[in-house]
C-alpha cells in the first residue's frame, strides 16, 4: 500500500497494474483500473491536446486504497504532486470537491451519480454552501476538476472498451519529465 509520494513513473505504474485486481469501489463489475482508463479515455477524446487532464482521469482514484473515502482525492492529490506536477494534483484533489460543487449549482447533475457516488456524497459532505461555492470556483483549475468530475461520472460503464494502460506510459512519462 502506497503512503510515500510516488518518485517514478515505475513506482507509480506499478500501483495501477494491482488495481487491474481490485474491485471498484464504485460499480460492481469494474476494476479501479477498468474505471480510471475510462476515464482518461473520455477527458482525452474531449480535449486531445490536454494530456494533463487525461492523466488525472487516469489517477483520480489513487487515493482509494490508502485512505478513507472523505480524503482520497486530497491524499491521492499529495502523492502525485511531486511526479506528475501541481495541475494534475490539483484536479485530483478538487474531484470530490468538485462533485460537491456539481450536486448545488446543477439541478441534473444528482440524477447522473452512481449509488457509490451518492452513498460517499453525504460522508463528504453533501451539498456547498455559497461560501463554499464561492472558495472552489476561486480555486486554479476548479474548472478542469469539474470537468473530470463529468468524466468520473460517465466512466462507469460494464465492459467498455478503452486503450490499455500501455498506451499511456508515454504521456506518464512525458508529464514526470
Amino acid at each position: 500500500m502506497q503512503n510515500e509520494p510516488f518518485t517514478s513513473i515505475d513506482v507509480l505504474i506499478t500501483h495501477l497494474e494491482a488495481w487491474s485486481d481490485q474491485a471498484s469501489v464504485e460499480v460492481e463489475g469494474l476494476t479501479e483500473l477498468d474505471h480510471g482508463l475510462q476515464c482518461a479515455e473520455t477527458l482525452a477524446a474531449q480535449s486531445p491536446d490536454d494530456a494533463e487532464l487525461a492523466i488525472a482521469g487516469l489517477v483520480h482514484d489513487i487515493g482509494h486504497k490508502i485512505t478513507s473515502p472523505e480524503t482520497h482525492a486530497e491524499d491521492g492529490a499529495a502523492l502525485l504532486e511531486g511526479l506528475l506536477g501541481s495541475r494534475v494534483a490539483a484536479i485530483v484533489g478538487l474531484h470530490v470537491a468538485a462533485k460537491r460543487y456539481l450536486v448545488t449549482t446543477d439541478p441534473d447533475y444528482r440524477a447522473l451519480l452512481s449509488p457509490g457516488s451518492v452513498e460517499t456524497l453525504r460522508m463528504q459532505g453533501g451539498d456547498m454552501t455559497p461560501d463554499e461555492v464561492a472558495a472552489f470556483e476561486a480555486r486554479p483549475w476548479w474548472q478542469d476538476a469539474v470537468r473530470l468530475r463529468r468524466a468520473d461520472e460517465a466512466a462507469k460503464v460494464v465492459g467498455r472498451t478503452t486503450r490499455g494502460l500501455s498506451d499511456w506510459l508515454p504521456k506518464l512519462h512525458q508529464l514526470a519529465g
